[in-house]
């Protein structure tokens, strides 16, 4: 009888281990880290940081009985700062995850000191695909979008229609490196050809070199690797020298933030793929409408933003559903449960920790199809989430079982 009464009891105790464990220092503390202050701010930044209070908020505050508390930081687009900050988050001020990392080389550092330390990373913002490649890690889930489903979308679409010559022009850093060997690696598989590719400093102040190569190139389509005002510099650039008018331009990363700031007379016909558009259904206007509130009718979400602001509640359903804010058990419990809200369709977390869900192909809406301001897209067509990201099985994660 008591060597029955000890095997339960062990046996309870080993399946109760992730709820055991509980709520570390009596608080949930959330991080963001972002780019609060350089080109890709406006895309993330503060607008991540208000995504993930009201993801808090709308969760009442706290769970299992203990406080949410959310903190931040400028990364400064730097890896060493990000790194420094987020290992005084990890090591001394109890936090249980970090979400948006809206820079690849600051993602890659801080999934270094995740591993070690067995902390949980939501990348909402970071993009290279790499991160659930080469540098995954067993805690990290990559979120919104990466470099493959950006590039598969509108390659495809650009192939589909004939243009087949490519000219990259990428940001000199770990994001457009993946971005320009993905997009790279797609267009050839799909008989297409790239004739050449400029390299950019990350922020450059002059891109009129870079696009008067690209021009001299004579590609049918050049695609832009970069984001935020790269992103808008470099079409402006091409609209100022004549690009636009006898070749494709077809950003791999376009916000509507960039839309915004570039105008539709410049804008217009853009085409690109995005992981989420505020005026796509009601469930996504109703939150774009309280986040344009709260951002004192500046701007409407980008998909960083929304895909913060999921990330944050998926994770608090997971805190609250197993009673721990172990990274672990909460990175074990989001690969087992499907993810659906306004933000994820048909969304599901792989063994490599890539969150699938569905995409979106967009065209930019000229000024008179435009309804309004922010009224800036046309759905084109909805791609599905098995077909957009890079099959797991083409990646190269060392957990992954072969």
């Amino acid at each position: 009888m008591k060597m029955t009464a000890l095997a339960l009891a062990m046996a309870a105790c080993c399946t109760t281990g992730a709820q055991a464990q509980g709520i570390s220092d009596d608080v949930v503390k959330i991080a963001v880290l972002s780019d609060m202050s350089g080109p890709y701010a406006d895309t993330a930044g503060r607008g991540s940081l208000e995504a993930a209070r009201m993801a808090v908020e709308d969760f009442g505050g706290s769970v299992g009985g203990k406080k949410i508390e959310v903190v931040f930081a400028d990364h400064q687009g730097k890896a060493d700062v990000g790194a420094s900050r987020a290992r005084t988050w990890f090591d001394t001020d109890g936090v249980d995850v970090v979400v948006d990392l809206n820079n690849s080389a600051v993602a890659m550092a801080v999934y270094n000191l995740a591993k070690e330390r067995n902390k949980l990373v939501l990348t909402s913002g970071g993009a290279s695909d790499a991160l659930t490649s080469e540098a995954c890690i067993p805690t990290a889930i990559h979120y919104t979008y990466d470099t493959y489903a950006m590039a598969s979308g509108v390659a495809h679409a650009m192939l589909e229609k004939g243009k087949k010559d490519w000219y990259i022009m990428a940001v000199d850093y770990a994001f457009g490196k993946a971005g320009a060997e993905t997009v790279t690696n797609i267009v050839t598989k799909g008989g297409g050809k790239v004739v050449g590719r400029t390299n950019f400093p990350l922020n450059a102040s002059d891109f009129s070199s870079f696009v008067l190569q690209a021009q001299e190139s004579k590609a049918s389509v050049v695609t832009l690797v970069s984001a935020g005002n790269d992103t808008i510099n470099a079409i402006k650039s091409a609209k100022q020298f004549g690009l636009m008018q006898k070749q494709t331009v077809a950003p791999q990363f376009m916000f509507i933030q960039d839309v915004h700031t570039l105008g539709l007379k410049t804008a217009q016909g853009l085409t690109f793929a995005t992981a989420f558009y505020w005026d796509r259904t009601p469930e996504t206007r109703a939150f774009s409408q309280r986040f344009f509130e709260r951002m004192g009718k500046k701007t409407m979400p980008s998909m960083v933003h929304a895909g913060t602001y999921s990330a944050v509640t998926q994770y608090l359903k997971a805190v609250a559903a197993i009673q721990t804010d172990d990274g672990p058990a909460v990175t074990k419990y989001l690969k087992s449960n499907k993810i659906e809200d306004f933000f994820s369709q048909n969304g599901h977390v792989r063994e490599d920790g890539r969150m699938v869900h569905d995409l979106y192909l967009v065209q930019v809406k000229s000024p008179e199809e435009s309804k309004g301001p922010w009224d800036y897209y046309k759905v084109l067509a909805t791609i599905a989430g098995d077909q957009a990201f890079r099959p797991m099985a083409d990646g190269k994660c060392a957990f992954v079982k072969k």
